[in-house]
């Protein structure tokens, strides 16, 4: 990849990190750090042969897995950039951030999936989806989305 395009696009989405389809040590130097790299695995830290440190970050294909697509077209990945993108603010693009702050993960993980499955419904990929689905993206994928917060399994007395 690092032959044919300046900088490379490297999305390693397998779960768990022993089984995607590279890692982020590879990535980077395969290219000599010129890629744009996010996996569905945690990486640590990727320091080069020149001092140069690159920070991995992590994506999911939540979208395409919530409509039952069977394939990652050009433009579900381009309606995720776009969504992604039009989410950062301009303090972060001038940054050089690829993603918006972390604090606003799970809404941006929502809109970016929601591109992802309008356009495979656009297209008749979306396999999953009813009715209800349908009707109400949003309430859809929120309900999907997995919520850390745990409740009590034992209640406690006053």
């Amino acid at each position: 990849m690092g032959k044919h395009c300046e900088r490379p696009i490297i999305f390693p989405l397998s779960n768990p990190t022993i089984k995607a389809e590279c890692s982020a040590e590879q990535a980077f130097e395969w290219t000599d750090g010129r890629c744009i790299f996010a996996s569905g695995s945690p990486f640590d830290p990727v320091q080069l042969k020149d001092g140069r440190t690159f920070y991995p970050t992590q994506c999911n294909s939540l979208g395409v897995t919530l409509c039952g697509a069977k394939t990652v077209t050009d433009r579900m990945l381009y309606v995720a950039a776009e969504a992604l993108a039009n989410y950062l603010t301009e303090d972060e693009l001038s940054q050089g951030k690829v993603f918006p702050d972390l604090s606003t993960i799970r809404d941006v993980s929502k809109k970016v999936a929601i591109a992802v499955i309008e356009e495979a419904i656009r297209t008749g990929q979306a396999s999953r989806l009813d009715e209800k689905a349908l009707a109400d993206l949003d309430a859809f994928v929120q309900k999907k989305m997995y919520d850390p917060v745990y409740v009590p399994l034992i209640e406690k007395k006053a």
